[in-house]
């Protein structure tokens, strides 16, 4: 199942009374989870274990498959961050709505893949030690590249980093087109390149 070896899969329902006892939620929190997720189940543990070619990292010493059942696919993130702060493990989150998957994990910040459909959704085991394995399942879900001089982390940081500088420039360049007065014009196209010049170094 999603590509994971046999031994790893546990199959043990996540019921939601946990998480709201857990965390004592209100009932508006309880309703916002309500409305995004149906039903969740550990889907997996994945530890040199139940998969003796792998061996313990540094770090990682195993991390389980959440898959949760999803009732929309814009949904709200912070019920994805609840659970994580539910399970202090590692954790892929593996959402589905209808046939449909998105990969979801945090590391430093949460890391989403796109909606795919489910039979093509699968996790690569790519690594000899688990903190190889982990960090190249992020890698794949965050979109980074885990063979770059950077480290995951910094990728992320500066990812971060210039998406936040392209959206200063986009609202500049939107004030840029519609200011009337010719100084003002050219300090805010100062400023988009300086802004456009520090892409370059992030």
């Amino acid at each position: 199942m999603y590509g994971l070896p046999a031994n790893t899969l546990i199959n043990k329902p996540l019921y939601k009374k946990a998480v709201f006892e857990k965390f004592n939620l209100k009932a508006a929190e309880r309703e916002r989870f309500d409305a995004d997720i149906s039903k969740m189940v550990l889907l997996a543990y994945v530890s040199p274990d139940r998969v003796p070619a792998l061996s313990e990292g540094k770090d990682i010493k195993g991390f389980y498959v959440l898959q949760v059942m999803m009732k929309r696919k814009e949904y709200d993130t912070k019920n994805i961050l609840l659970l994580q702060k539910l399970i202090p493990q590692k954790i892929i989150f593996l959402l589905q709505y209808e046939e449909q998957t998105q990969f979801c994990i945090f590391h430093t910040r949460l890391q989403q893949t796109v909606w795919m459909q489910t039979g093509e959704a699968a996790i690569t085991l790519q690594g000899l030690t688990l903190d190889d394995v982990w960090n190249n399942i992020v890698a794949t879900i965050g979109g980074l590249d885990a063979q770059a001089e950077e480290s995951i982390e910094e990728q992320i940081i500066h990812r971060e980093q210039r998406e936040k500088l392209l959206r200063q420039i986009e609202s500049l360049e939107k004030q840029c087109r519609t200011e009337k007065q010719t100084r003002k014009k050219y300090e805010l196209h100062q400023k988009i390149q300086e802004l456009k010049s520090k892409i370059k170094q992030v």
